[in-house]
């Protein structure tokens, strides 16, 4: 059914929550950090947004970027922060945790399932680096997991549209599987013909100058690999109404 498509936007500002919801979202994933991947955002991003828009807020739980295999403190983290997540009246936990050999924590993802209900929950792309997918799957169903978000283990979801595609088959309708990665305006029609999902997980963004006049050449925050200090990224409303439209006409 068309009225069954949804898009949810990824999100790392309050900015990018109110335009994702102008643009005709169903949902957004909020974030910080997306060059790296995501990770958890502040209370302050989470409290304003949901100040500030009306659809469902799921919000990431991870306290770093780099590998899903953590430490017992950072484990502590994730705790501490699902329960400043459930507080500030978020609707879903985006987390994923994953064994040094490639499979599910199973036990660490039970836990922090049981302390994250009774909102909904999505296992992130920690889905991608897992040795057995279909076994990831499994697991995740008899977890309890609502959705799965996915690229089909690949760089970018069109190009892991065949392992998607099987994934859906295989979770009937025990589970959700949503594809992201490199989704745009420009290809979810033809991802949605390939994999028939249901659900699509984007950015939207687009590129701003920073407001800044003065800018000094010399110094900058952070390592090699970084963010440019003046170069600002938002969702955009329009990109999420286009990407809407080609989704719904696919």
């Amino acid at each position: 059914m068309i009225d069954q498509l949804i898009l949810e936007i990824c999100t790392d500002s309050v900015y990018s929550c109110v335009q994702a919801e102008q643009g005709g979202a169903a949902r957004v994933e909020l974030c910080a950090n997306l060059f790296e991947g995501g990770t958890t955002p502040t209370a302050g991003c989470l409290r304003l947004a949901r100040q500030k828009i009306t659809i469902p807020i799921h919000v990431l739980l991870r306290p770093r970027g780099g590998d899903f295999c953590y430490t017992d403190e950072e484990f502590a983290i994730m705790q501490y922060d699902l329960e400043m997540i459930k507080s500030l009246g978020a609707d879903g936990v985006v987390l994923g945790v994953l064994l040094p050999d490639g499979n599910i924590d199973v036990e660490r993802t039970a836990a922090l399932i049981e302390q994250a209900r009774p909102l909904k929950i999505t296992f992130h792309r920690a889905f991608d680096m897992v040795a057995d997918p279909m076994r990831a799957l499994d697991q995740l169903i008899d977890l309890g997991v609502e959705r799965i978000l996915t690229s089909g283990q690949e760089k970018s979801a069109l190009e892991g549209s065949e392992l998607i595609a099987q994934l859906i088959q295989r979770a009937k309708d025990k589970i959700v599987i949503m594809p992201g990665g490199g989704i745009t305006d420009r290809n979810i029609a033809r991802l949605h013909r390939e994999t028939q999902a249901k659900e699509y997980h984007l950015t939207a963004r687009e590129k701003l100058p920073s407001p800044m006049t003065y800018r000094n050449p010399n110094a900058f925050m952070g390592g090699e690999l970084r963010v440019p200090e003046y170069e600002l990224t938002f969702t955009n409303a329009q990109k999420v109404a286009r990407t809407q439209q080609a989704l719904q006409t696919s």
